[in-house]
């Protein structure tokens, strides 16, 4: 590559980001990264009735906690500022005079009521109302007036849109990374507006230009916008400018894998579409959060990695690093990808593995009111413990509750299987052999109550087992000498009383 790679991710603050949206993101960053490369966000607020007050500090806080901060950006290396479309809007209109003047684009003047009339009478007819060459003839505009029509209706001050002046009998070859060579035939596209009669550009016209100025060199985002490759072409050639390279990313599918995935699936199906939990300012409505559900940023970002994209090979772990030496745009999918909620939650489960046990009991106290006064180094030991079980945080207590307080009650049918009078009796006995280890080890303890089943004769389950059910309450739990020693003696032998009393 000659050039220095430039990408950018380009959300609308107009609610919270979609995890597809994430996904361009990181999609955007691994290229970057790949190729020592920038990562530019640019906020493209030019519909401000749809603008959503808050929504732009999301955006920046759902990057941070993926752990793939953008390089330049509002308040950030600015070089190529300002990077709000809403403080740029004197550079769309210069450019958009430029393809008037280029002869590339007219204004037209038709009112709403009279573009409305022209789609019912071809609906009427069965026929789709196209303003294009077809038309643009018999319509209010700067190619059917005259110039001196023209100029007095914008003395005047009367409302007008500027259109692009698609060509006719062309033949549009496009590239795009992922999905290859096209071809377009000209006939068939519509004469798009580049300038409302707000004063403000539309998508087409404000992205091209910024791309333009802030000198993309890979214009990477979802395939909703492949239909309108065609139309920034053509801009590309009118405004005589370098075209950057184009990748289209396929869509995130439903769990079904059909149909795009939407906030309404995860609502249905019990699970979050957006990284962070998002409050409507309006409504104060609160959607669940990747984060706040208790999902970590590594599992989140190795799992959007795989939503259209694979590596080649059978690996499926990879830190952020290890995703962008792997990255490459030729092995994104062009189908759809399924997002598939069990897949994450593998991966956190993963991810679970490898956090720390000081910061995960530092998490656990803060979710659990029953451990505000236990020490966090106990709390960290018993999370190195079980957290091999756990998938989040808010798992630990249910795997760990035994370690902080006794039972209050046993497994119905472990204690009807185990507990009967011999039972009793061994535990009985056990509790003396237990206040006895004098050097209260995992492994003394170990040793000396094996050395007491060995004496006794019998099956070591015969023990094990109501030993297990008196210290947990149930079948299961880490190694029972872990437990005991991390408990103590005194209340050992407390849980053991408790349960050959319990009738």
């Amino acid at each position: 590559m000659t050039k220095a790679v430039r990408v950018r991710f380009a959300p609308s603050p107009t609610g919270p980001l979609h995890i597809g949206g994430v996904r361009t993101a990181l999609f955007n960053y691994l290229f970057a990264k790949k190729h020592n490369g920038t990562f530019i966000l640019r906020v493209e607020d030019t519909d401000q009735n749809r603008y959503v007050e808050g929504a732009e500090d999301y955006i920046v806080e759902s990057l941070n906690w993926c752990n793939i901060p953008f390089d330049e950006g509002p308040g950030k290396n600015e070089k190529f500022g300002p990077y709000r479309q809403s403080e740029r809007k004197h550079l769309y209109k210069q450019h958009a005079d430029l393809l008037v003047a280029s002869g590339n684009a007219y204004y037209a003047f038709d009112t709403a009521e009279t573009l409305d009339f022209h789609r019912k009478d071809h609906e009427a007819k069965g026929k789709t109302f196209i303003y294009n060459w077809h038309n643009r003839l018999k319509l209010s505009n700067s190619l059917s007036l005259s110039a001196e029509e023209t100029q007095a209706k914008l003395d005047a001050g009367d409302d007008y849109v500027i259109r692009f002046k698609s060509p006719q009998d062309e033949t549009l070859h496009l590239t795009d990374i992922i999905r290859g060579d096209m071809t377009i035939d000209t006939n068939i596209l519509d004469d798009k507006v580049l300038f409302k009669s707000d004063g403000m550009p539309t998508y087409h016209l404000a992205n091209i230009v910024d791309d333009h100025l802030m000198e993309i060199t890979h214009v990477i985002r979802g395939e909703e916008w492949l239909p309108s490759l065609a139309l920034h072409y053509q801009l590309y050639d009118a405004f005589g400018w370098d075209k950057p390279q184009f990748a289209h990313l396929p869509l995130i599918l439903k769990p079904t894998g059909k149909g795009k995935l939407s906030k309404r699936d995860g609502d249905k199906l019990g699970f979050p579409v957006f990284p962070l939990q998002w409050k409507d300012p309006e409504t104060g409505e609160i959607s669940r959060g990747y984060k706040e559900d208790g999902y970590l940023p590594d599992a989140m970002v190795n799992f959007l990695a795989f939503l259209g994209w694979n590596p080649g090979t059978e690996q499926e772990i990879f830190s952020l690093d290890e995703l962008v030496e792997a990255f490459e745009l030729e092995r994104v999918h062009k189908s759809g990808a399924r997002f598939d909620p069990d897949k994450i939650k593998w991966f956190n489960h993963h991810y679970m593995q490898f956090q720390n046990d000081d910061e995960l009991a530092e998490a656990f106290k803060n979710s659990q009111s029953q451990l505000k006064d236990i020490d966090v180094n106990y709390v960290a030991l018993v999370v190195g413990m079980i957290k091999e079980r756990a998938t989040f945080v808010s798992d630990l207590w249910d795997l760990s509750a035994f370690f902080f307080e006794a039972p209050k009650s046993y497994d119905e049918k472990s204690f009807t299987k185990i507990m009967n009078n011999d039972a009793r009796e061994l535990m009985s006995e056990l509790t003396q052999v237990i206040s006895h280890v004098s050097d209260f080890t995992v492994e003394n303890i170990q040793t000396d109550v094996k050395a007491w089943i060995g004496k006794k004769d019998v099956g070591f389950g015969k023990v094990m087992q109501p030993l297990r059910l008196a210290l947990v309450g149930a079948m299961q739990g880490p190694d029972v000498f872990e437990i005991i020693f991390m408990i103590g003696k005194a209340e050992t032998v407390q849980r053991i009383e408790n349960l050959v009393q319990t009738v």
